[in-house]
């Protein structure tokens, strides 16, 4: 078989006896909308991750979504975020009528620079939505003292994070509001769409519950404006056996990077992780300035790979509204040239992480593609 980018065909078979379990119990059940098993999840992850309440949602991109709405974003309102990620965290800001305003990117860490954020600030700013890319968390101490300085509510994208930690406390438990998608293919992923908010304020989470549920708590009681944001009952049932087992996977993902890093490292740039965190590696991404010509080569040798993300979102027509041009974010810009992840999933073999290696490095030895 050809090597998966993200083996979940292996994942489920490991799993398999307690999934199909799991699903064929709500099946029996008939409550495929909040039965049992979504508030038994949330409860485990509220705990998983320490905070007062999850709230689990439809999507991830609905999570930032609700999020906005419980803190009253709207026409006329801005909102700080960075511009190398995925559409949703922006466009949930369109969606709202606000204004998305970007600040630029580490170029080491590919997380909001903070140095740009103040800068960024204005009247009008209501939150700053900053995006823990690949598995890595911004400096939220440092980000919160901006925010707390001109009260601002940090709403933390934490869709590629989960399993992460800053300072020992786990990702999602960052921000006023924290949001994870559980899409797939992410570290810990349901077979469909799904999603979770996590907060410890107690009028927040009662909020969000509303907004989830077409705005009411209460059966044909309408409190909110809200949306049909509630997470099914078998995707419920699917992350509470996954749960279980997302520790021992989130360990293998870290020794499949440090043996990654130690072997490339040399040649290629390879992530960086700061002090007082740990990275989750959801994806584990190299830059390099050859990236058609090595992704080629890489697939003619059965090696899939990803660019997370092509183009950044100044550079999409959507957003062409906001006024940005071609070298306003000159490293998001450059990262979107370069940027090149690789294969890592727990049920990635040695001989598979060897041949990614080997031919990247292969890669290196072609004349005039030297990489450091």
């Amino acid at each position: 078989m050809m090597m998966q980018f993200n083996d979940l065909g292996k994942q489920y078979q490991q799993y398999k006896e307690e999934i199909d379990a799991a699903i064929q119990n709500v099946l029996n059940s008939n409550h495929f909308i909040m039965g049992k098993e979504v508030y038994e999840i949330e409860e485990q992850l509220a705990e998983y991750i320490d905070q007062n309440h999850c709230i689990s949602t439809s999507s991830g991109t609905d999570s930032l979504l609700m999020s906005l709405m419980a803190i009253g974003v709207g026409s006329g309102d801005e909102v700080i975020t960075v511009p190398f990620t995925w559409i949703a965290t922006a466009e949930v800001i369109k969606l709202l009528g606000a204004k998305p305003v970007f600040v630029d990117i580490d170029p080491k860490t590919y997380l909001m620079d903070l140095n740009h954020v103040e800068a960024a600030i204005t009247e009008k700013t209501k939150a700053i939505i900053p995006v823990d890319l690949f598995g890595h968390l911004v400096d939220y101490d440092q980000l919160h003292q901006i925010a707390s300085k001109n009260g601002i509510t940090v709403i933390q994208d934490a869709a590629q994070s989960f399993g992460a930690t800053q300072n020992s406390r786990k990702s999602c438990s960052q921000g006023h509001i924290s949001c994870t998608s559980f899409f797939p293919a992410k570290s810990l992923g349901c077979y469909g769409d799904g999603g979770a908010i996590f907060t410890d304020n107690d009028s927040l989470a009662s909020d969000l519950r509303a907004i989830r549920t077409h705005g009411g708590q209460q059966r044909h009681v309408h409190t909110h404006v809200g949306i049909n944001g509630r997470l099914d009952t078998i995707q419920a049932a699917v992350l509470l056996v996954k749960l279980r087992y997302f520790d021992q996977e989130l360990r293998r993902r870290q020794e499949l990077a440090i043996r990654y890093t130690d072997a490339l490292s040399s040649s290629f740039v390879t992530p960086v992780t700061l002090e007082n965190n740990t990275h989750s590696y959801a994806v584990y991404t190299i830059r390099t300035e050859h990236r058609e010509e090595i992704q080629g080569a890489l697939k003619s040798q059965g090696v899939p790979t990803a660019v997370y993300y092509p183009k950044s979102l100044h550079e999409q027509p959507v957003f062409g509204d906001l006024g940005y041009t071609i070298g306003d974010f000159p490293h998001s810009e450059k990262a979107s040239q370069q940027v090149l992840s690789l294969p890592i999933h727990p049920w990635l073999t040695e001989e598979e992480q060897t041949l990614v290696i080997d031919q990247l490095l292969e890669q290196c030895l072609t004349p005039a593609r030297g990489e450091k």
